[in-house]
């Protein structure tokens, strides 16, 4: 393995600088349509940072190079991409990933109800917080239970890329993929300083500040920071954490950029969010009675990332690119969970479980850009290599009270008594050492010619997979060593019609290999493969800061990675199948008002599952859990203008609607349909003394009207967040 991760990467980095040196002298051709995007009233806080790779105006991104790489107009990428950018982010004052994306078309998220602990989300019906969370274009690689935490506040914004993009980032599932836009220097100085409080004993600070250094013209940096102290609707779940994110560019000329991008951050939550589930009427149904023990719930994580960025133009044609990020997780978890409450038992048994888990990686990308012309096509050539490595330890532990009463003693139901005597158990369950190197080569073509945009590309990855089970009973299966290769490719074509109008067709596939063992058979998992068809139209009207898109998608995925039965660890279903349609509208107009929303239709099918038997109504053929046929969002804020005699006064209000899902992959109950209500207010204190230009006071309500929302997935139930208000006093400068 140490010699294939040394091959690898010095492979990568020679092909870069050799390429580099050999195309440098190419001549400039023609090219595609240059992007330029003008920041709202001249300061670019709270809007589209210059320096960043999401170029956007309000909520409305116009160019981003997760879609091929390159720094393309949305309109010209034969795939739907959904947009969060940082004007959408701060007036909804998001908390987690998870509610960043929350009013995106074909996203389903707080599937499983109350959720400090992970971003965790569906795309187009396809989990995707475990293969499809990309940072600036790196893979974020999770492990099974330790994941990587995202802290929206740390970012410029978020691109969902929607199907298969394997073509370009290997590992990856066939629902889409988040890449997530870290904030980035500027050499425009700024600052901004806040506090914020809310209901569960709500604390937070965080400030943002950056700016050149010295004579403005080689160096800037940037440092965000981030104190939160809080607890949760869960007893005894706090929402803590540490979050520090320095960055250093160095700038030496016009043609050559360094960007050093770092972060360290602290979490302290539960282990255990679940709430008792009572079966004695045939089905689930969620309890108000907490199933986890205060005194013995702790989750705790930490994390770091440090990399650099690195671009050089060798001319107006040539343009070099290298990404590297190490980054690092550990936690530890400890919990306890109540087995079964009988009708007029004083007592219930327990189950204790504690969990430890390591996660390094090394992930590198190294490409070439050239511009060019044959005969009347215009060309944009991709070329890369990229390598991955990753090296994770899993172990798991339980003990039950009736097995091992000396482990964990039973619980007190009348009252109920949380507390007795909990001992962490040992390594029993999984005690695995996995060790992934990963190795791609990709190549991508942008032709155009006329009105019409050709995209396409391929890459083929060889992954190399050695696991380390210490539990297996057989010496065959305690070190097993599993080689995966894979060819897969996209094409598509977009018309680049007047009046704003793009049509657009294209064919994509995607492979991931996955870290992890299987929780039913303890065997490393097998990789997952996908294909995806999809057309499509998108709007964007030259004269109005405006987009809107419809697509038409049709996926299918084998060796999918499931939650298993009861929420901890994960298994492994043959064959889903989802096709829909999302539409999606996007605007920041004039006199203030800024929208974003849409509907999206799917139909998620487990084509290959368990088969129907005794007793058992099966899998196969029935509908993926959780993931509903009709789901539609609309968030608008309005800041009223200077002419207003409210002006200084902005307004948001949002609403989501998810309809009904299956509460179990069997598809023996549904989940009811529900609505949830959010709300904002802000005011600028300029309005009211023109020394206080900068200060402004945001109030934002998740759940307004505090529905209850119980939830059940794969046959669990959970509860969904109560209301949360937070009040926001913030002062840029």
């Amino acid at each position: 393995m140490g010699r294939h991760v040394l091959f690898g990467l010095a492979c990568a980095s020679a092909a870069l600088c050799l390429g580099g040196t050999a195309l440098a002298q190419v001549e400039r051709g023609t090219e595609l349509e240059e992007i330029i995007v003008e920041g709202r009233g001249g300061a670019w806080v709270g809007g589209s940072n210059p320096d960043s790779p999401l170029k956007a105006e309000g909520y409305v991104a116009a160019s981003s190079d997760a879609g091929t790489k390159t720094q393309t107009p949305l309109r010209e990428v034969p795939q739907l991409i959904s947009t969060v950018t940082r004007q959408q982010l701060d007036d909804r004052n998001v908390q987690s990933l998870t509610s960043a994306i929350a009013y995106t078309p074909g996203v389903r998220t707080n599937a499983s109800g109350i959720e400090p602990r992970f971003d965790t989300f569906y795309v187009r019906g396809f989990s995707a917080y475990d293969q499809g969370v990309f940072r600036d274009g790196l893979r974020e690689v999770n492990g099974p239970f330790f994941t990587f935490n995202t802290e929206p506040y740390g970012l410029d914004g978020v691109s969902i890329l929607k199907g298969p993009s394997s073509s370009l980032y290997g590992g990856a599932t066939p629902g889409g993929l988040v890449d997530i836009t870290t904030k980035r220097p500027t050499f425009e100085p700024f600052g901004e300083v806040q506090t914020q409080i809310g209901n569960n004993d709500r604390r937070q600070g965080q400030f943002d500040v950056g700016g050149p250094i010295g004579d403005g013209k080689e160096f800037a940096y940037r440092v965000t920071g981030l104190l939160r102290e809080s607890d949760t609707d869960v007893p005894g779940t706090p929402d803590d954490k540490v979050y520090i994110a320095p960055a250093f560019t160095w700038k030496p000329n016009e043609d050559t950029r360094f960007t050093v991008l770092s972060e360290y951050s602290r979490i302290r939550t539960g282990a255990n969010l679940y709430y008792y589930n009572d079966y004695r009427k045939g089905r689930p149904f969620v309890t108000d009675i907490y199933s986890g023990d205060p005194a013995y719930n702790a989750f705790r994580q930490e994390q770091a990332r440090i990399g650099y960025e690195l671009e050089h133009k060798f001319s107006d044609a040539v343009t070099v690119r290298q990404k590297l990020r190490y980054a690092h997780v550990d936690g530890d978890a400890e919990y306890v969970d109540i087995n079964n409450i009988r009708p007029g038992a004083s007592f219930a048994g327990r189950t204790a479980g504690a969990i430890a888990g390591r996660l390094d990686t090394l992930n590198v990308d190294n490409q070439l850009e050239v511009k060019g012309d044959t005969g009347p096509v215009s060309h944009t050539l991709l070329m890369g290599v990229d390598a991955q490595y990753s090296d994770i330890i899993d172990k798991w532990g339980s003990a039950n009270s009736k097995q091992n009463p000396e482990w964990v003693s039973r619980i007190r139901l009348n009252p109920l008594t949380y507390g007795g005597y909990i001992w962490s158990p040992n390594d029993n369950d999984i005690n695995a050492h996995q060790k992934q190197f990963n190795l791609g080569a990709y190549a991508q073509n942008q032709m155009k010619i006329g009105q019409f945009l050709a995209t396409v590309g391929f890459r083929n990855d060889w992954v190399d997979t050695e696991t380390h089970n210490r539990l297996a009973r057989r010496p065959a299966n305690q070190h097993l060593d599993q080689d995966d290769n894979a060819f897969t490719g996209r094409v598509g074509l977009t018309y680049i019609g007047p009046f704003g109008l793009n049509p657009y067709v294209s064919y994509g596939t995607s492979f991931a290999p996955e870290l992890g063992v299987n929780k039913a058979t303890r065997q490393p998992f097998a990789p997952t493969k996908g294909e995806q068809y999809e057309a499509g139209v998108k709007f964007a009207p030259a004269n109005a800061n405006l987009t809107v898109t419809a697509s038409v998608f049709d996926i299918t995925q084998q060796n999918v990675v499931r939650t298993a039965p009861g929420g901890f660890g994960s298994i492994q279903t043959g064959e889903i199948r989802s096709k829909g349609f999302e539409l999606e509208a996007t605007a920041s107009l004039a006199e203030g008002l800024s929208l974003t929303g849409g509907y999206a239709y799917l139909e998620p099918e487990i084509t290959k599952g368990e088969a129907k038997s005794k007793g058992y109504p099966g899998t196969s053929g029935k509908q993926v859990s959780a993931i509903p046929n009709h789901a539609a969002t609309l968030w608008t804020n309005y800041d009223f203008q200077a002419s207003s005699p409210l002006s200084g006064l902005g307004v948001g209000f949002g609403a989501r609607y998810t309809g009904k899902t299956y509460g179990d992959d069997e598809n023996t109950f549904r989940n009811k349909a529900y609505l949830l209500l959010d709300a904002a207010i802000k005011f600028d204190f300029e309005r009211v003394a023109p020394r206080l230009k900068g200060l402004a006071l945001q109030i934002n309500a998740r759940n307004l009207a505090d529905k209850d929302v119980r939830t059940c997935e794969q046959g669990a139930c959970y509860h969904d967040e109560s209301r949360q208000v937070i009040a926001s006093l913030r002062y840029r400068w």
